[in-house]
């Protein structure tokens, strides 16, 4: 196996056990003798070429994050394009629309037209314009909806606002009767309408009061089919819309995001690890049970937010609306869909703990050798801090970046072929040649950059996580290989000796470790968009073959990804005993597990069980916490209303489970590297660990406390 570890990062036994092992410790620990303790090993720097690829992969985000800084407008994914290609409620357009945030189409017939097959009209080259509210049809007269204030129209903005919008008495005789031939500037407010997401959609009920007066005064026919509600309704559902708004969401509620996805976790982690250090024998049974009951918790706010309970359900529309007018969209679908997943995870959930009662006795002697290290060497519950800080401002600096990319196209004039005529203010004449619209334009490279940058947040995450781990790992070696003489042989900064020597030699290794696993993650994320794509385009004649072969791929590339994070950890570990580069290490550690593993299987198996329960609370909490947020009025109307708790309460359930899984690698890594060092502590010594703690020796023993506990009654 390379030598004895002893030497590596420890100390040799004493000559009486060794016959001059002392002796040669102090030779080859340059001049230390074995009473000062760790013996420094010889290391050099490991897996270069990763870590300037890493580097180089650090100057392409910064680079890709630029592009998104200086292209993406994050309103676009809120608010929607006038005719004249302005963001409604941004403050830089012409004119300025800040206060005006929301799109009304103007002319009902483009809007009919634009939905009937074979129309060479799109709804985005219909003529609309940002108001402040829908407007509605007034009870016993006929109001309008005029253009933009400008040219022979005297009015400021603001004016205009105060009228609601409505300059028809101003008009001159051309521009009534180009305003009753429905081309402007102003147009009959004849069906109500009601603010969907932003935009106002029609609600094709026409008021006959203001459609008898319209044509008594000689206005055109006016289409008062279904289809105008059906049609805006289409392009405010489209799945391209729905992502925009979900990434919205995720603007809007950063202030959730950083409480309940940032601080909470952290809070609540160091709460569990001091648990851990003083109530280790119930704290599995703690851990179970409020796993099973924040299960049921989120489940039943998902329940409330469908509708399914109560009469608090989600809901498309901003504001105040007709009781009798029931809108749906993607965005409740999908919290149905999530809301029958967290049904089937609650069930599951809780008969996995029931088939699990009789086996958690098991993980209670191995957390106590995890509390027992927690306890002398106390920098350990402090270390995640750092890390912690880092991808806090990591993240801040990368969800910014995030919404940027994604409103980053281009506001191009769409390329129409549509026979349409409309009253130009600013030439005082009916103006046939400007009639398409605008829309934001996405070039492949943008997607591109999307995907990169989403890549980037994963394999950034996971090197900051084995830099986590190898660290932990280093400090537990240590306090091992000391014979737990913390006192004497180990300064209670061994953390910062640990962090000095990944940050000198082995963060290479932690880059292509890192990597290994963020590629596998992606492979698995592209097989599967790939998957559900040819399933939709040829779902009839998928053949029982394909299903199964498909099926079978996920499976493999599951099992390979569960493997390689397993091997990853045990690697990160080996590197900090012995300081070789990722591959041999990972060669160390698979060899010692295969050599041990009817030893220290059960034991190791059931604790990593419990520390994932652990940390599902943690994120489970956070994730519930995040909807009563969300359920206050700030998130439920106005300018930060968010169009569906989903995808906020799932960012935050990720950004917590994360935050977790850095601090539960405390215990984690503790368990695994006093394990993985007892075993090759019992290889150098024939069979019999001599620098394994007493309390590790009863906790591993198999003739004992192991073989009683995992025998049933």
């Amino acid at each position: 196996m390379g030598g004895p570890l002893g030497a590596i990062i420890g100390r040799y036994p004493s000559a009486t056990a060794t016959g001059g092992g002392g002796e040669d410790a102090e030779q080859r620990g340059g001049g230390d003798s074995v009473n000062l303790g760790i013996i420094r090993h010889d290391r050099r720097c490991r897996d270069l070429a990763f870590l300037v690829l890493f580097a180089a992969f650090w100057v392409a985000m910064i680079v890709n994050s630029s592009f998104g800084f200086n292209q993406g407008n994050p309103l676009r994914l809120t608010y929607e394009l006038d005719y004249k290609g302005n963001v409604c409620g941004d403050r830089h357009g012409n004119p300025d629309v800040h206060e005006l945030e929301v799109r009304y189409w103007m002319d009902p017939n483009q809007v009919y037209q634009s939905g009937l097959k074979g129309s060479k009209v799109n709804l985005a080259d219909a003529k609309s314009i940002c108001l402040m509210e829908c407007p509605t049809p007034m009870p016993d007269a006929l109001n309008f909806v005029c253009d933009y204030p400008e040219g022979d129209i005297k009015l400021s903005v603001d004016d205009w606002i105060n009228r609601d919008y409505d300059y028809f008495e101003f008009l001159t005789p051309d521009m009534r009767n180009s305003s009753l031939q429905l081309q402007g500037p102003c147009y009959p407010v004849i069906f109500p309408s009601v603010n969907v997401y932003w935009s106002c959609q029609y609600i094709a009920r026409a008021s006959n009061v203001s459609l008898k007066n319209w044509l008594n005064m000689g206005g055109a026919k006016i289409e008062e089919n279904m289809l105008i509600d059906k049609t805006i309704h289409k392009a405010i559902d489209a799945r391209s819309a729905v992502l925009k708004r979900y990434v919205a969401d995720i603007g809007k509620s950063w202030p959730v995001l950083f409480v309940c996805g940032g601080l909470l976790p952290l809070f609540l982690s160091v709460i569990w690890l001091l648990m851990i250090r003083y109530f280790v024998a119930a704290m599995t049974w703690i851990t179970v049970v409020l796993f099973n009951a924040l299960v049921i918790s989120v489940t039943m706010f998902c329940y409330i937010k469908a509708g399914w309970i109560g009469n608090d359900p989600l809901t498309v529309v901003i504001g105040e609306s007709d009781p009798y007018v029931h809108i749906s969209g993607r965005e409740i679908s999908h919290l149905h869909a999530a809301t029958v997943l967290m049904t089937i995870i609650m069930i599951i959930a809780f008969l996995s703990s029931i088939a699990i009662v009789r086996r958690i006795l098991i993980a209670t002697p191995v957390l106590k050798v995890a509390a027992k290290v927690i306890g002398e060497v106390q920098a350990l519950i402090i270390f995640p801090v750092v890390p912690y800080f880092i991808l806090t401002i990591f993240y801040m600096v990368w969800f910014s970046a995030t919404l940027h990319l994604f409103s980053s196209g281009q506001v191009l004039r769409n390329d129409c072929s549509t026979d349409c005529c409309t009253y130009d203010l600013k030439l005082g004449k009916v103006n046939c040649d400007n009639c398409c619209g605008y829309s934001i334009h996405y070039t492949p490279h943008i997607g591109i950059a999307i995907l990169f940058h989403l890549f980037g947040c994963y394999w950034a995450t996971q090197f900051f996580m084995a830099c986590s781990s190898t660290v932990v790992a280093g400090s537990v070696a240590s306090y091992y290989w000391a014979r737990g003489e913390i006192s004497h042989d180990i300064p209670f900064f061994s953390v910062v000796s640990s962090l000095k020597r990944l940050l000198r030699y082995n963060l290479g290794s932690a880059a292509i470790g890192s990597l290994v696993v963020s590629s596998v993650e992606w492979v698995r994320f592209i097989l599967e968009c790939l998957r559900r794509k040819l399933k939709l385009v040829d779902s009839a004649r998928e053949s029982c073959c394909g299903k199964v072969t498909s099926s079978s791929s996920q499976c493999c590339l599951g099992c390979i990804d569960w493997t390689l994070v397993s091997v990853n950890r045990n690697a990160y570990i080996m590197i900090a005993i012995t300081g070789k580069g990722f591959f041999k290490a990972s060669a160390l550690a698979t060899g010692l597990i295969m050599n041990n593993i009817l030893r220290i299987g059960k034991v190791n198996v059931i604790g990593d069980v419990i520390l994932f329960l652990g940390k599902l609370c943690v994120s489970l909490f956070c994730a519930l916490f995040a909807f009563l947020m969300l359920d206050t009025h700030k998130y439920k109307s106005a300018h930060n209303k968010i169009s569906s708790p989903l995808v906020p309460v799932l960012v935050t359930w990720a950004l917590g489970y994360t935050v977790a899984k850095l601090f539960f690698a405390v215990v984690e890594m503790s368990i695994d590297t006093i394990i993985l060092s007892f075993c090759q502590d019992a290889e150098e010594h024939q069979g019999t660990a001599q620098y394994a703690p007493p309390l590790l020796m009863e906790t591993l023993d198999e003739q004992g406390e192991l073989q009683r506990l995992t025998q049933g009654p």
